[in-house]
């Protein structure tokens, strides 16, 4: 089982930026693909992004390609995003999660879920 903590998030403008960070422990998880998901009121939980803990790679959905970027920190055991360019259809809580490679995310856990508020 691995356990996430997250953090950052909060409220800003439209335009503004973010940093969404989550910490991860428990079994080894190099061959984890880490995920970013957010759920807006009345709408499902979506996966923003996702990252490839072993080899890196990456994966952004159209809504936020160019604007949000992935990345890891081995020796902190860190998966970040850095969200620029913000807009108010960004708002949502945002989730950090991981599977395994070639499972899908339909059995995973989640982290605690951070607000994410984008004022225009």
């Amino acid at each position: 089982q691995v356990q996430m903590q997250e953090s950052g998030g909060g409220a800003v403008q439209a335009g503004g930026s973010l940093r969404l960070s989550c910490t991860v422990s428990g079994r080894t998880f190099n061959r984890y693909v880490m995920g970013w998901f957010r759920q807006a009121p009345g709408k499902e939980r979506s996966l923003v992004s996702s990252i490839n803990w072993n080899t890196g790679s990456t994966y952004y959905a159209g809504s936020v390609k160019g604007r949000f970027t992935i990345s890891r920190d081995n020796a902190k055991n860190t998966v970040s995003l850095q969200m620029n360019s913000l807009k108010p259809e960004d708002t949502a809580v945002y989730y950090c999660t991981a599977t395994l490679e070639g499972m899908g995310w339909s059995n995973v856990d989640w982290s605690q879920g951070t607000q994410v508020t984008v004022s225009s």
